[in-house]
C-alpha cells in the first residue's frame, strides 16, 4: 500500500522574513526603493499634512509613492488591487515595510499629487541625465488616446443635453401618470404594493436624479467650442475629456502625449490633453520639456539644431511655427508625403485598406459636371471648393432618395450609416510657406532617411506602457488627476531605464 507524507493545516510555523532581503539589487522594486529613499525629494508632500501637534500619524508619502509606482509597473492601476497586494504579495509587503494602507488612502494620495508629481518626475529625469541616458540630439513626439472614467452616453452640446433633460422629465411625468392610474384602479384592493409599482417608483427616482443632475450641470458649465469656433460636445461626467477616434473605435478620454529622447527612449516630458487632434500639442509639449531641461541645468537654447520628429497628425502651422521659434531641425511630414515617395510607388502601401467605395469607383461626367456612383446614380456639385489639410477639394452630393434604398449603401456609406454620399475631389494644393518648406524637406534624401527613425524611438515606449504596464484606461476624472496618472506611468518607465542601465 502506498505511503504518503502526512500534513496538518492546524500546524503552526514561524517564517523569519527579512523585508530588506526581499528587495534584491537589480530588480525594479530595489530601484524604486533606492530612488525614493535617496534621490526623490518627498518633502514636497509635507505641506499637505497638519498633524504635527494633534491628529493621528499619517502614512509616510515615501511608502505610498513606492507601492503606487510598483503597482503601476505590475499593471495594478486600481487602488483596491494595490491594497490587496500590500497584504498578500511579499514584494509589496517589503516595499511597504509591513504597513497596509487601505484603498481610500492610496486613491487620495494619487489624486492629491497636483503640484508634487512634476518635481518628482524631474528628480527621476535628473538621475537619467547623471547616468548619461539622455542623448540630447534626436527627439520624437507621439501620443496615445485612452478612455477615461467618463461615459460617452453623457456627451453632447448644450442644446442636446437640454433636450435630453426634457425627455427625462417627460418620461417621469408619464410614469407618475401611470402610477396614479394604477393606484386609482387598485384603490378597492388594499394591501402591499405590487412589484410593478415598486419598480416604477425606483425608476422615477432614478430619472428624476438624472434630470436634476443635468439641470445643475447646464447651469454651472458653459458650452465648449473647437478651433473652428463651432460648439463641440461636452461631457457631464468629465468635461475635460473629449470624444476621440482610435483604432478601437470612438472613446471618451484623453490624448496622452510624450516627448522622448532617442538614445535610451527616456521620456523628457509628458502631459495628457482633452483634445483628439494633435495640431496644437507641439507648443505645450516642447515648452514643458524645455522647462524640465532648464531645471536640469540646460539653457534656453537647448533645442537649437536638435532633430525633432513627429507624425503627420502634428503637421500644422502652430506646431511648425513653434519648431521654427526653438530652431529645431524638425521633420513633420504632411498627409500625402508617401504619395510623393517613389519607394512606395510599386507597393502602394500608403493606401489604406478600405471597405467603402473611393473616388476611383465613381465615373466623372464632364458635360453636366457630375459623378456617377457604382449603382448608376448621379452626384451633383454643391460646393465650389473647400480646404482640408491644405488640399483644395470640390464637393459632390448624392440625392438622399437615391441612397436610402440603395443595395450598395453598406459599401458606400461608413458603417452603412448616413443619409447620403458626399464625394470630395482634390483639385489643388494650397499650403502655407512653412508647410511647403517642410514638405520639400521631407522629400529630400536626408528627410526620407531621418523621419522613419521616429518609429524605433516612440512606438516601443507606448507599447511598454500599454502592453507591459497594461494601461488601457484612466481611472480618474479631470485633466489634473488624469495627468497625475500619466506622469506616474511615464516616471516608472524612466525608472525601468535606470534599472536596466546599472542603477545600484
Amino acid at each position: 500500500m502506498a505511503k504518503f507524507k502526512t500534513y496538518d493545516y492546524r500546524q503552526r510555523v514561524f517564517l523569519p522574513v527579512s523585508l530588506e532581503d526581499q528587495l534584491i539589487p537589480g530588480t525594479l522594486e530595489f530601484a524604486i526603493q533606492t530612488l525614493v529613499e535617496t534621490r526623490l525629494d518627498t518633502a514636497v508632500f509635507a505641506k499637505q499634512y497638519q498633524n504635527d501637534e494633534t491628529g493621528r500619524a499619517a502614512y509616510d508619502p515615501k511608502i505610498l509613492l513606492k507601492i503606487v509606482l510598483l503597482g503601476y509597473a505590475r499593471g495594478l492601476i486600481s487602488s483596491r488591487k494595490i491594497e490587496r497586494a500590500c497584504r498578500e504579495n511579499v514584494v509589496f509587503i517589503a516595499l511597504a515595510c509591513g504597513q497596509q494602507p487601505d484603498h481610500s488612502t492610496i486613491a487620495a494620495f494619487v489624486s492629491s499629487m497636483k503640484e508634487e508629481v512634476l518635481p518628482l518626475f524631474r528628480d527621476v529625469l535628473m538621475v537619467c541625465q547623471e547616468m548619461d541616458l539622455l542623448g540630447g540630439t534626436f527627439f520624437a513626439l507621439d501620443g496615445v488616446k485612452l478612455p477615461s472614467n467618463a461615459s460617452k452616453d453623457w456627451s453632447g452640446t448644450h442644446a442636446e443635453l437640454s433636450r435630453r433633460k426634457e425627455r427625462l422629465e417627460a418620461k417621469v411625468q408619464q410614469l407618475l401618470k401611470e402610477h396614479v392610474q394604477e393606484d386609482q384602479g387598485d384603490a378597492h384592493r388594499p394591501g402591499p404594493k405590487g412589484p410593478d409599482q415598486t419598480t416604477r417608483e425606483k425608476q422615477v427616482q432614478r430619472l428624476q436624479k438624472q434630470a436634476e443632475r443635468l439641470e445643475k450641470w447646464l447651469k454651472e458649465n458653459k458650452a465648449k467650442y473647437g478651433t473652428t469656433k463651432k460648439e463641440i460636445s461636452s461631457n457631464v461626467t468629465d468635461n475635460d475629456s473629449a470624444k476621440m477616434r482610435t483604432s478601437h473605435g470612438v472613446v471618451q478620454g484623453y490624448n496622452s502625449q510624450a516627448l522622448i529622447d532617442a538614445k535610451h527612449q527616456v521620456i523628457i516630458h509628458a502631459e495628457a490633453f482633452g483634445r483628439g487632434q494633435d495640431h496644437a500639442h507641439g507648443p505645450p509639449m516642447l515648452e514643458g520639456a524645455l522647462e524640465n531641461l532648464k531645471r536640469l541645468g540646460h539653457s534656453e537654447e537647448y533645442f537649437a539644431g536638435r532633430i525633432f520628429t513627429a507624425d503627420t497628425n502634428y503637421h500644422s502651422d502652430t506646431n511648425l511655427r513653434k519648431c521654427q521659434e526653438l530652431r529645431l531641425d524638425a521633420y513633420i511630414p504632411d498627409l500625402y508625403f508617401r504619395r510623393r515617395d517613389p519607394r512606395y510607388e510599386a507597393q502602394r502601401r500608403y493606401w489604406p485598406r478600405r471597405k467603402t467605395f473611393a473616388l476611383e469607383d465613381f465615373c466623372y461626367d464632364e458635360a453636366p459636371d457630375q459623378y456617377v456612383c457604382p449603382n448608376g446614380k448621379r452626384l451633383k456639385r454643391k460646393v465650389r471648393h473647400i480646404f482640408r489639410d491644405g488640399v483644395v477639394q470640390r464637393g459632390y452630393i448624392a440625392d438622399e432618395k437615391d441612397c436610402q434604398p440603395c443595395p450598395l449603401r453598406s459599401r458606400c456609406l461608413i458603417s452603412g450609416g448616413g443619409k447620403r454620399r458626399y464625394l470630395w475631389v482634390p483639385i489643388g494644393v494650397e499650403l502655407t510657406n512653412l508647410s511647403k518648406r517642410m514638405a520639400a524637406k521631407i522629400d529630400t534624401e536626408q528627410g526620407r532617411k531621418i523621419y522613419p527613425q521616429r518609429f524605433a524611438v516612440a512606438e516601443p515606449v507606448f507599447a511598454n506602457i500599454r502592453t507591459q504596464k497594461r494601461l488601457d484606461r484612466f481611472t480618474l476624472r479631470g485633466k489634473i488627476k488624469v495627468n497625475i496618472q500619466w506622469l506616474l506611468y511615464c516616471m516608472i518607465h524612466n525608472i525601468e531605464k535606470i534599472m536596466n542601465y546599472g542603477f545600484a
